[in-house]
């Protein structure tokens, strides 16, 4: 693989957008409350839809139409290395305070997996929420606290093992409970108080990826902008 240029450093919120399925009318709102767009190699199709000009397309280049005339709008980051998809070549070309990625999931499976791997090996580095048609997902490293309201879904699942002190405001409590890839994990569980905590044994930062309702993303924003 290629070495990994840092070509932008976003102090607010970035938003990446793939080819997948995106809500225009979510990238819409997102850019017009001031978040920075880039878009991965085909994601630019729906910013021509919308009539948004990216910061920059990024990718291999081997899905954007109009190339030439995006090359006199916006900055085209070519990278042909194929060890990684173009959402991870965004991440390793980019830093942000947050990233919300658009299209990364749905569609297809494969794509879908792939995403969820990514947000696996960058989430303890910075925050990472993955939106599709229905959920949002983001990663956790350590206690994770948040008020979503009661009744609400919430799915752990573990990016490798990890040993879990408790939980409060679940109605499956994590305590004691080890959680791992292909053994055990936390799918459909639900809250029953306004705010629930996560809290992994001492000492343990592996990662875990948290899935929710996409209605609840203000919420995630304003929690994951806070923490700094």
């Amino acid at each position: 693989m290629q070495a990994q240029n840092l070509h932008f450093k976003i102090d607010g919120i970035l938003v990446l957008v793939g080819a997948g399925r995106v809500s225009k009318k979510l990238l819409l709102k997102l850019h017009k409350n001031g978040a920075t767009i880039i878009a991965a190699d085909g994601g630019a199709k729906y910013c021509a839809k919308l009539n948004i000009t990216p910061l920059a397309i990024i990718g291999d280049m081997d899905s954007i139409k109009n190339k030439s005339d995006w090359a006199e709008k916006t900055r085209l980051i070519e990278l042909t290395e194929q060890e990684t998809t173009d959402f991870e070549k965004c991440l390793y070309s980019t830093s942000a305070h947050l990233t919300i990625a658009l299209g990364m999931s749905g569609n297809r499976l494969a794509h879908t997996l792939s995403a969820i791997d990514i947000i696996g090996r960058y989430t303890c580095n910075r925050h990472i929420i993955l939106i599709d048609e229905k959920d949002l997902a983001f990663g956790a490293c350590g206690e994770f606290s948040l008020a979503i309201g009661v009744g609400q879904n919430l799915s752990i699942h573990p990016f490798c093992e990890i040993e879990f002190e408790g939980s409060k405001g679940l109605k499956y409590p994590l305590d004691e409970i080890t959680l791992a890839p292909n053994i055990k994990t936390g799918t459909s569980n639900k809250t029953n108080s306004h705010q629930f905590t996560i809290t992994p044994k001492a000492n343990d930062k592996s990662p875990y990826l948290l899935i929710m309702d996409r209605d609840k993303l203000d919420i995630i924003i304003t929690k994951l902008i806070s923490k700094g």
